[in-house]
């Protein structure tokens, strides 16, 4: 059985997560799926220009998963940590309806998925937020 890959990013911003409101009014971690001949930080550096408009640069894996039970079926989830390169606003594109910066204390009333929580857990421990 073959899986369609979903790459992701958890991207922090002053201690802060940034997370982004799908259209099954979820949050989730900026990200896309993996195309044909692209690398995974290809993919992501690409997936996080056209979501949030700001460059990054990809640094380790900190999970991968397999999303059971969406509409569109399973699919591999793999997450790396993200450095943001430069400053300014983050724009958000139409195949979202919302940004959020959410700190720890925040992330356990979001509907947000567990390896999602994972992974951010651990890049904010290991950026020491």
């Amino acid at each position: 059985m073959e899986f369609p890959v979903s790459i992701k990013g958890v991207l922090l911003e002053h201690g802060s997560v940034v997370l982004l409101e799908n259209e099954r009014s979820e949050w989730e971690l900026p990200g896309g799926r993996l195309e044909s001949g692209e690398t995974p930080e290809g993919c992501l550096t690409r997936e996080i220009t056209e979501e949030l408009g700001c460059s990054v640069e990809v640094g380790p894996l900190l999970d991968c998963w397999v999303y059971e039970g969406l509409p569109e079926g399973d699919v591999v989830i793999v997450i790396f940590g993200v450095h943001r390169r430069g400053e300014g606003s983050f724009r958000i594109s139409d195949e979202h309806a919302a940004l959020m910066l959410a700190s720890a204390d925040q992330l356990p009333e979001l509907a947000l998925p567990v390896g999602y929580r994972r992974a951010i857990h651990r890049w904010m421990a290991m950026q020491k937020v």
